[in-house]
């Protein structure tokens, strides 16, 4: 019993069947007066165009971002190929001078080891 009454205290979710069958049927009468509604279908229809432009929108966004992120792996890749073939023409003119020395350096070894005539030689 509940303090100061001569009443059992009511438990939590002892409902009586009446009690939640009349809920049920005011809840059905609330939907079901939503949905005969002129406003209710104007708010779905505003709503569902709503959704279709933002997911219009949204489609466009990712294209555009991935048009930009295309265009900027093209500048990237564009850019390193440069790179590349300016370094592979500077190791090209690298080793043509490293040649260059090596057969100078050649030259002037083969002189010393087999003097030409009149050379090295004195009489």
């Amino acid at each position: 019993m509940a303090a100061g009454s001569s009443r059992p205290a009511a438990q939590s979710g002892d409902l009586g069947f009446a009690v939640k069958a009349a809920l049920g049927l005011v809840g059905l009468g609330v939907v079901g007066h939503v949905l005969r509604s002129p406003r209710f279908h104007e708010r779905v229809i505003v709503g569902a165009i709503v959704l279709g432009a933002l997911r219009g929108i949204g489609q466009e966004s990712r294209a555009n971002s991935f048009e930009r992120l295309s265009a900027w792996n093209k500048r990237q890749v564009e850019r390193l190929e440069l790179k590349a073939e300016q370094q592979t023409a500077h190791l090209a003119l690298e080793a043509e001078r490293q040649t260059r020395h090596l057969e100078r350096k050649a030259r002037r070894q083969a002189r010393h080891v087999h003097p030409g005539p009149g050379e090295g030689q004195q009489a």
